[in-house]
C-alpha cells in the first residue's frame, strides 16, 4: 500500500549539484522543505515536494510539522559479540587503563573468548537482537565487523552469523572482515598467517567484502597492516582504524593504499588531518568511544574545515562503546568533536551512505530507498541538544512502517 507523509519539515539531503560525499560548506545543507510531503510506493521514494499527488488507498502519516529525514547509516560497528566486559569496565573505574588491560589478556581477547565458544547460531540471535535496537533508534543501514576469532575457523563463523542475522532484518547490513584485530600469538607470525591464510579463505566465501585492520600498539603495526592490505585491495575495498590512542603514521599509508576510510582519528597530528581531507579517502569519527573511556575526541571539526569527508558511527561494541544509538553519537559529536548539528546530520547520513557504497539512500529523492525517520521533534537541532531518551517517533524502512 502507498504511503503518504504529510505536513513534515523534510531534510532532504539532496543537493543537486554535488556528486560524491559532502565536504566543506556542503555538510551544512541540508535541502530543507519546510512544509512538505513524501510518497512512498514500493519501497521507494516515488514523490516529495510541498505538496505531491497521492492515490485514494495511501495510508497517511501526518508528521504534524515534525522532522523527516532519511535513516541513519552507522558506518562503523562491532555489534556481532558473545559475552560481556563488566568486569573489564569495573577494573577502569579503578584506574585501569585499556592498553594495559589488553596486555594481561582481557580487552579484546576476552571477547575472542566467547566469540569461539559461541556457535554461529548463538551469534546470530545475539545480532538480530542489537539490529532490533538499533532500528528502534533510527539505524537502517550498518555496517558490522568480524574481528572477534582471530582464527580462520572462528573469523568465518562470525561472518556467516553476521550474514544470518541481516537475512530476516529489514534494514541493510554491511558486513566488514576485520582481519587485523589484534595479535594471537607471535607478533610476527601471526600477521602473516592472516594475511596468507585467513585471506583467502575470506575471499573465497566473501569475494567482496571489505578488510579492515586495527594499526595500535600492542595490536598490528603499521607494516604488518600495509602488508594486509598490499594483498587485500587486488580484491577488497579495505578500511582501516588508526589513531585511537596513537599517531603510529598509518594515515599516509592509507592515503597511499587507497583506503575507503580511516576510522577513530583522536590523536591524530594536523597534518595528518589536513592530508586526509584533501585525499579521498573518508575520515569516520566515533565519539561514543572517547566518552565511555578516555575523553579524547578526533578534531572533526578542523578536518571538515579542511574539507574532508566526514562520516560518523557509534562504534557499537562491548568494551569501548556499549551504545547502539545514533542520536547519542549525534549529540556527542556536536559537543567534542566541534561540528554544527547540520554537519553531524550529514555525517550520520548520506556521508556514510557513500562510504558503504550505497547510491540509493542517505537522501530524500525520487527512486531512492525508503528509509525515513520522523522524530518526536520540529527542529531538527533538538537530535544534538537532547542527551538521552530516543528522539524517534517513526521508523520507515524500506517502505515499511516499523513503529
Amino acid at each position: 500500500m502507498p504511503l503518504l507523509i504529510r505536513n513534515a519539515r523534510i531534510l532532504t539531503l539532496a543537493l543537486p549539484d554535488v556528486s560524491g560525499p559532502r565536504r566543506g560548506k556542503a555538510l551544512r545543507e541540508l535541502g530543507i522543505i519546510p512544509h512538505g510531503e513524501v510518497l512512498v510506493a514500493d519501497g521507494r521514494i516515488a514523490a516529495v515536494g510541498p505538496k505531491v499527488e497521492a492515490p485514494a488507498d495511501a495510508e497517511i502519516i501526518d508528521a504534524a510539522g515534525r522532522v523527516l529525514l532519511p535513516g541513519f547509516v552507522d558506518c562503523h560497528t562491532h555489534a556481532c559479540w558473545a559475552g560481556d566486559r563488566l568486569d573489564e569496565w569495573e577494573q577502569k573505574l579503578n584506574g585501569a587503563a585499556y592498553l594495559d588491560l589488553l596486555k594481561a589478556g582481557g580487552g579484546i581477547h576476552a571477547t575472542v573468548r566467547a566469540v569461539r565458544e559461541a556457535t554461529q547460531k548463538q551469534l546470530a540471535a545475539a545480532l538480530r537482537e542489537r539490529l532490533g535496537n538499533l532500528l528502534r533508534d533510527g539505524t537502517t543501514t550498518v555496517e558490522v565487523k568480524s574481528g572477534y576469532g582471530l582464527n580462520t575457523e572462528a573469523e568465518l563463523k562470525m561472518l556467516r552469523a553476521i550474514r544470518r542475522a541481516a537475512s530476516d532484518w529489514p534494514g541493510t547490513v554491511s558486513p566488514t572482515a576485520l582481519l587485523g584485530h589484534a595479535l594471537d600469538g607471535d607478533p610476527e607470525d601471526y600477521p602473516r598467517m592472516v594475511t596468507k591464510e585467513m585471506l583467502a579463505e575470506v575471499s573465497r566465501e566473501f569475494p567482496d567484502i571489505a578488510v579492515d585492520a586495527y594499526c595500535e600498539k600492542e595490536a598490528w603495526s603499521v607494516e604488518a597492516c600495509v602488508r594486509l592490505f598490499e594483498k587485500a585491495r587486488k580484491h577488497h575495498p579495505i578500511r582501516v582504524h588508526a589513531d585511537q590512542f596513537n599517531s603510529l603514521g598509518m594515515i599516509p599509508e592509507a592515503i597511499r593504499l587507497h583506503a575507503r576510510s580511516v576510522d577513530h582519528l583522536e590523536a591524530s597530528t594536523k597534518a595528518d588531518l589536513i592530508a586526509l581531507a584533501q585525499s579521498p579517502t573518508f575520515g569516520v569519527i566515533l565519539p561514543c568511544t572517547g566518552f565511555h573511556t578516555d575523553q579524547r575526541f578526533a578534531k572533526a571539526g578542523f578536518f571538515v574545515d579542511q574539507g574532508g569527508a566526514l562520516a560518523l558511527a557509534t562504534n557499537c561494541n562491548p568494551g569501548t562503546a556499549p551504545t547502539h544509538s545514533m542520536p547519542l553519537a549525534i549529540a556527542l559529536a556536536v559537543r567534542f568533536c566541534g561540528l554544527l548539528p547540520a554537519e553531524a546530520i550529514v555525517a550520520a547520513t548520506c556521508n556514510p551512505a557513500q562510504l558503504l557504497g550505497y547510491t540509493d539512500r542517505g537522501s530524500i529523492e525520487v527512486g531512492k530507498r525508503a528509509d525515513l525517520l520522523l522524530l518526536r521533534h520540529k527542529d531538527e537541532r533538538q537530535l544534538a541538544y537532547e542527551l538521552g531518551g530516543n528522539p524517534v517517533d517513526t521508523v520507515i524502512c524500506g517502505g515499511a512502517v516499523i513503529r
